[in-house]
């Protein structure tokens, strides 16, 4: 009777395992984006969702729905479908809404996104503290795959080359790079409006009465926001294209007297730099048509980078190369694209073009090649400072790289504006609190990669009503993030309290 019980009992646990094997359901949780809970609880916005939804009869809990479409970003960046059917259930994090009340909820959220932005940017100033003595500035544009264009939705320059209408972005970022202000435009319009706009509506909105100092790159540098930005009392540095400037200014730039070299450990030159402080003419036509000229004192920061030189003589070899190519084959004007800047129209007879090389524009553009100009107000501040601080960009850059890779931002299948913008709110308060645990919680000693794959691996398998087992791999930045954190995230067996204060914390 014992041997048949036996028998009994090893087939029942064999049916439970085969059970758990064929589970549509999988073992796995993530756990990785809990450095995310933790900060979201010292923000303590919840409240300001509470206030945002109680004029709506919604029958659940918007900040709930937000915070699990952050953490879904975070660790598995997929569809609004994908995340409901696939990586909520797979969360930790419980959800206890419908997939209609998530669409509603994005859509809710994306009407309000401004509003939404600066609960998030005086909830980080509070916490964490802020600091606007510098801010970044830069704009990008995601395409979407649906063709048909709308108000928002707008054919225009994607940064891929593609044809879908896009929508545009823009991103502030404070002198700590973290994250301070976000606005979308349609991506027809232009970005340099959007500088002045997004800067005085946050200086506005959270009362932000010290001096900025602005730094974008080039596309940005306009009359228009060096006035407004010197009316407003603040600074900005901006970079400026050799290509444009008169003939007295490309003359200096060329001038091999008066540069400094920066050199690293093995003595190859890493740059150089020169600069001058003049006066010089800006000029803009206003809404109303009336022209505003300014005359600015201002500092011209000229910087040559052999490495960037290189880079910028293979392209023109590479559109040189091309022109004669089609120069030789009689290729219509239309076909030569870009590398049309190295050809002049000798003759037109009907379809028939006769074209010949600018040799001219080909040595103006190589004797350039390596060279960049940096344009500033900010006087006192030294050739170096002025270098580093607005090489500093490529931390928006990343941001933008972070949201378009890393947490998948695009190619976007919504349709509705609001549920689009939803969308990206999303990123942004992922991209805001990644760079709050980059930079104030593991002072930036790890790279933005390393956290995204973290997000990404940190799972747990549950064995029991109140026991996991841990089967992320070991890495350095999980031991690391073990002693920084005082947190079990090395340990193999875990208990459902110990988890529980992860998320707590």
């Amino acid at each position: 009777m014992d041997e048949l019980n036996d028998q009994k009992r090893q087939e029942n646990q064999n049916a439970r395992i085969n059970q758990k094997l064929i589970s549509e359901v999988s073992p796995e949780r993530y756990l990785g984006y809990f450095p995310l809970c933790n900060i979201l609880n010292t923000l303590d916005v919840e409240e300001h969702f509470r206030y945002m939804q109680s004029n709506r009869n919604f029958r659940f809990d918007v900040y709930d729905v937000v915070t699990s479409l952050v953490f879904a970003r975070a660790v598995a960046p997929l569809s609004k479908h994908r995340t409901f059917m696939d990586i909520l259930p797979s969360l930790y994090k419980e959800s206890v809404f419908s997939y209609d009340q998530l669409l509603c909820a994005l859509e809710f959220i994306g009407s309000e996104y401004e509003k939404f932005v600066e609960i998030f940017t005086a909830a980080t100033k509070e916490n964490y503290g802020t600091d606007t003595s510098k801010t970044y500035f830069d704009c990008t544009n995601f395409y979407f795959e649906i063709d048909r264009e709308t108000d928002f939705k707008r054919k225009g320059p994607s940064k891929e080359n593609r044809r879908d209408p896009i929508v545009g972005l823009g991103l502030l970022l404070d002198a700590n790079m973290i994250p301070i202000g976000m606005r979308m435009y349609p991506g027809n319009e232009s970005e340099k409006p959007v500088l002045r706009n997004i800067i005085s509506d946050l200086k506005r909105r959270n009362n932000i009465t010290g001096r900025t100092i602005q730094i974008a790159d080039k596309g940005l540098n306009c009359a228009h926001n060096i006035i407004e930005a010197l009316r407003n009392g603040d600074g900005y540095i901006f970079s400026k294209s050799v290509k444009n400037l008169n003939d007295v200014e490309t003359t200096w730039v060329l001038l091999q007297n008066g540069f400094s070299d920066v050199k690293n450990s093995r003595g190859d030159l890493i740059y150089s730099y020169k600069s001058r402080i003049d006066d010089f003419e800006y000029e803009y036509t206003d809404n109303s048509g009336m022209k505003i000229r300014k005359s600015v004192k201002e500092k011209r920061m000229v910087t040559y980078n052999p490495k960037l030189a290189r880079k910028k003589n293979r392209e023109i070899d590479r559109m040189v190369e091309k022109a004669r190519k089609l120069n030789a084959g009689r290729a219509k004007k239309s076909e030569y694209g870009e590398c049309s800047k190295y050809v002049n129209i000798k003759g037109e007879n009907g379809e028939d073009v006769i074209m010949e090389m600018n040799y001219e524009a080909i040595e103006k553009d190589r004797s350039l090649a390596g060279y960049n100009m940096i344009v500033t107000s900010e006087l006192g501040m030294s050739d170096r400072d002025i270098y580093s601080t607005y090489h500093n960009l490529w931390r928006i850059e990343e941001s933008f790289r972070v949201m378009k890779t890393d947490l998948d931002a695009r190619p976007v299948y919504l349709q509705k504006e609001n549920s689009i913008k939803g969308h990206f709110l999303i990123c942004y308060i992922t991209v805001l609190l990644t760079r709050i645990f980059q930079f104030k919680v593991l002072d930036n000693e790890f790279s933005t990669s390393e956290i995204c794959r973290f997000y990404r691996e940190f799972k747990v398998v549950k064995i029991s009503s109140s026991r996991y087992i841990n089967i992320t791999r070991s890495s350095d930045f999980v031991v690391a993030l073990a002693e920084r954190l005082h947190q079990p995230v090395t340990h193999y067996h875990l208990t459902e309290s110990q988890i529980k204060m992860m998320h707590t914390r």
